[in-house]
């Protein structure tokens, strides 16, 4: 029996190309909310779960940083995928046709120039995959669905453009997560650790707690802050930083962080993606 790796999103979604990408030879499964597709991982319907944290150009996904420190999941690993819209139509549609697109909100604001050139109307839909089955649905050669190649194979509509996206670097991080950790060797290669911490509530505490990472020469290439409880005085941390808990320098930096935080719990250790070499050049 295939595996099962969950995403939110119906089919044709970018999560389930994703997926598709990394687990080529798993069962992707699709699930309406990143709720159900943490449920389906905790009650043991799916073996992993694929769930997108941030993007290039809409920041990070905020219901994840919500979710994800009280799931009790481990991160096991990354994929950064580049993000390709294509225009898509009903059999007998045509550019000359088309009078408005339908898609999630930040698709639409990607494929601006394109919407303009074609004079097309945009109308906001709840995501990318669900546009493509609505207008396969609809049957009518007006209406187009701006969403990823597979979505246009899995509902039978035509690509009558393609990569219309205004931006060719719009790329999605997601994480992997399991139910049990499973964490990256050291010495094996570079890896990526991520963390979430609350400070204590004394004057200077975030400035100390992240000093030991300057000291340390560690590299945080990543730090988000988000409100918990509906308090203002109650934040915690997102992090990601590279390197191994058991590298010197980063367990000498954790250890002073932990210091000065009522709360520090790492989510995992896990191989950096290939991606952030080619993007990030190496220090001098």
């Amino acid at each position: 029996m295939a595996k099962v790796i969950s995403f939110q999103g119906e089919r044709g979604a970018n999560s389930e190309i994703a997926c598709n990408e990394v687990y080529p030879d798993w069962q992707a499964l699709p699930c309406a909310t990143f709720e159900d597709a943490f449920a389906a991982l905790a009650d043991g319907t799916a073996d992993l779960a694929m769930i997108p944290i941030d993007n290039s150009i809409a920041g990070r996904v905020g219901d994840i940083h919500h979710l994800l420190p009280t799931s009790g999941f481990h991160i096991i690993g990354e994929h950064f995928l580049p993000i390709h819209f294509h225009l898509m139509a009903i059999e007998g549609a045509s550019l000359a046709t088309l009078k408005a697109a339908q898609s999630h909100v930040m698709a639409l604001g990607q494929c601006r120039r394109m919407l303009k050139k074609l004079n097309l109307k945009a109308i906001v839909a709840a995501d990318t995959a669900g546009s493509a089955r609505q207008v396969a649905e609809m049957q009518d050669i007006t209406r187009a669905a701006i969403a990823p190649r597979l979505a246009a194979r899995v509902y039978g509509l035509n690509i009558l453009a393609e990569d219309i996206q205004d931006e060719d670097h719009n790329t999605t991080r997601f994480i992997i997560l399991a139910r049990e950790p499973k964490d990256a060797v050291p010495d094996s290669g570079p890896v990526m650790t991520s963390f979430v911490f609350r400070v204590r509530n004394v004057p200077a505490a975030l400035y100390k707690a992240m000093g030991g990472f300057a000291t340390n020469g560690v590299n945080m290439v990543k730090l988000e802050s988000y409100m918990m409880e509906g308090q203002f005085t109650a934040t915690q941390f997102y992090a990601d930083v590279e390197g191994h808990p058991e590298d010197p320098a980063l367990k000498r930096a954790l250890e002073e962080l932990d210091f000065f935080s009522k709360e520090l719990r790492i989510l995992g250790t896990y191989p950096a993606h290939p991606y952030r070499a080619k993007v990030v050049p190496p220090a001098e």
